[in-house]
């Protein structure tokens, strides 16, 4: 299988208002950006649609090492949260009902198809895709 390395970001202006997300795409000597945004959205909506963007864009089952400042993916996919949620109709340990569901679902679908590594980068640092997919992610925010 084809590795692809991954960079994901999203960002919202209030939370909920206008966000944006981005990605970057990573495989040999190629290197793709994707963004996109929403007029009302959530900081972690925009977070997971920038992984599944992403993810949709490979066109065949691939090993991803998937980087993202966002706990709420990386501990959602990493820690087996939302599959628990999911096992659960979509409700936490709490009871209280998971959110994003139709999000997750989209996202746990693609992890079957591809392989995720999945590694958390510390956002607003020094990582250049990671400060890329955050400059992508505002300027989508911006347009709204």
């Amino acid at each position: 299988m084809k590795t692809v390395t991954i960079y994901t970001d999203g960002a919202c202006s209030g939370n909920p208002g206008p966000g944006g997300w981005g990605a970057v795409l990573l495989y040999g000597e190629h290197q793709k950006e994707l963004s996109g945004g929403e007029a009302q959205t959530t900081n972690n909506r925009m977070e997971l649609t920038a992984v599944i963007s992403a993810l949709e864009l490979l066109k065949e089952p691939c090993t991803v090492e998937l980087w993202s400042d966002s706990k709420y993916v990386i501990d959602g996919l990493s820690k087996g949260w939302a599959k628990s949620w999911r096992a659960r109709g979509w409700k936490k340990a709490d009871k209280k009902p998971a959110l994003n569901p139709e999000l997750w679902e989209r996202l746990l679908n693609l992890t079957e198809i591809h392989t995720l590594h999945y590694h958390w980068v510390k956002g607003h640092a020094d990582n250049a895709y990671n400060n890329r997919c955050d400059e992508l992610a505002v300027a989508e925010s911006h347009k709204f």
